[in-house]
């Protein structure tokens, strides 16, 4: 199919060419070039922030409700535009046209959200001890950047422009360079919708020529992040500067505990469909299985059958139901951690290897390990691909113990037939979210984001868009 043009906007104009060297997109699937896209640079993100200081004050000018319209108007031409997102999300990480179309829909729900949210940013009223009346009313923190990872290139965009729009705040995106069609119709959806010139605008091009200069920037005042816990560091350092709020959804290496009394046969088909969606390519996949030993086997076994039930293909054939993984380095990291568990004693299932039938693009088979010992590296690195290391344990306790063993706290997930159970896992589970006999755990409607290493902050729910205003106080005190 024809790849999008990719285009930046930077105060209301779209801009195919910069004088950097423009950045070439692959197609994870066959390894050809899909096109490229142009690289923006100090000028363009200069005169993006003038552009947004522009617009900081018409648009947090904005009554709540007149911000809701412009929200809800962009979630309707995504829902017009719907299918070429879909496609050119999936033309530019790999996964299958028929799961991409999810993404665009939770996207669109970002957007009705928040509208929501905008028309019900209300502050409160304190009675005074001192005489008078006491206010504290919520006003927007200012320009925010936003930097998304391409493993979800428009609902993690979705997640930061709606409630930065709703809050009354000019947003910055800048999208992962391996995404810039993608990032390009969205952000045309936000022109389409009627937006004023300045209130979204979209950096496209290199990481390490871009976020820089927004990060040294003092009129951003706020950051938010989807990306590696590595990265989310580097930047709170850099952020500390100016002295920036910050979002941070970063790494995970969710765990999943299967207790005794668990139906073996559906936490297994569950957990086989969650892990290999999108490779494996998710920050809250389930990525570490402690299964209690009277359920292992028949656990791994059902394992086995799902994960050698699906097809790899290409991401436009209708009928394949997992793709490459996005970027050949994370492919080459993937089978680092497989041939170090294998080393170590682990049983590899079915699966490690490259499929013999497709010698292009990025493809990995679906990967079962069983019994890796505790000191495989998976056990401790997020493998962010289609791998599922399951460990037996004999005790609950166990169990916790090691679900807890990283620092990571993203998503943590249980199954179990008792009530008391899945309570006691809610609460020990160190974890932002948890899902027990579900890994239904991101809505719109729900806070969203970890603890420790996983980051700070929520997207979604009523407390996202509390992230993106500042609190002020007026005391009333009249003679």
């Amino acid at each position: 199919m024809t790849y999008h043009r990719p285009r930046a906007l930077i105060g209301g104009r779209f801009i195919d060419t910069t004088a950097e060297k423009p950045v070439t997109v692959i197609n994870p699937c066959n390894e050809e070039v899909l096109g490229t896209a142009p690289a923006c640079g100090p000028a363009e993100v200069a005169e993006a922030l003038c552009h947004a200081r522009e617009a900081l004050g018409r648009w947090s000018g904005l009554h709540g409700w007149e911000r809701a319209k412009y929200l809800r108007a962009i979630a309707r031409r995504m829902e017009a535009r719907r299918d070429d997102l879909a496609r050119m999300l999936s033309l530019e990480i790999g996964r299958p046209i028929s799961q991409s179309m999810g993404e665009v829909l939770a996207a669109i729900e970002q957007f009705d959200w928040f509208a929501g949210e905008a028309e019900r940013l209300f502050g409160e009223t304190i009675p005074s001890r001192q005489g008078g009346r006491l206010t504290a009313v919520p006003e927007p923190v200012g320009i925010v950047a936003a930097f998304t990872a391409w493993n979800f290139p428009i609902n993690l965009m979705a997640r930061k422009i709606a409630p930065a729009l709703a809050a009354g705040c000019p947003v910055i995106c800048r999208p992962s360079a391996q995404t810039p069609a993608t990032s390009t119709v969205l952000i045309e959806c936000c022109v389409e919708a009627g937006l004023p010139a300045g209130v979204v605008q979209l950096l496209l091009g290199r990481a390490g020529e871009i976020t820089p200069l927004l990060m040294a920037a003092e009129e951003i005042r706020k950051i938010s992040l989807t990306g590696s816990t590595e990265v989310g560091k580097a930047l709170l350092a850099e952020a500390a500067n100016t002295v920036k709020r910050c979002s941070m959804e970063l790494g995970g290496h969710s765990p999943v505990v299967v207790c005794e009394d668990a139906d073996a046969d559906l936490a297994a088909t569950q957990c086989a469909l969650f892990k290999y969606r999108n490779a494996g390519q998710v920050c809250i996949a389930p990525n570490r299985f402690y299964v209690h030993e009277s359920l292992a086997e028949r656990f791994a076994e059902k394992m086995v059958e799902a994960a050698r039930a699906l097809k790899l293909g290409d991401s436009l054939d209708e009928t394949s139901t997992m793709g490459p993984l996005t970027l050949p380095q994370q492919r080459d990291k993937v089978e680092e951690l497989i041939d170090d568990a294998r080393r170590k004693g682990a049983a590899i299932l079915t699966g490690g290897t490259r499929p013999a039938h497709l010698n292009k693009g990025y493809y990995l088979e679906p990967t079962v390990l069983m019994d890796v010992p505790p000191d495989a590296r998976i056990l401790q690195e997020e493998p962010f691909g289609p791998v599922a290391p399951i460990v037996r344990f004999r005790e609950f306790d166990d169990a916790i113990a090691m679900a807890n063993s990283t620092p990571f706290g993203l998503a943590a997930y249980g199954f179990t037939r008792s009530q008391a159970r899945g309570e006691a896992m809610s609460r020990r589970l160190r974890a932002g979210m948890v899902g027990i006999n579900t890994f239904l755990v991101a809505h719109a409607e729900a806070p969203f984001g970890g603890v420790g290493h996983s980051g700070m902050g929520r997207e979604g729910g009523r407390q996202a868009i509390l992230d993106y205003t500042d609190v002020k106080l007026t005391h009333f005190a009249w003679s």
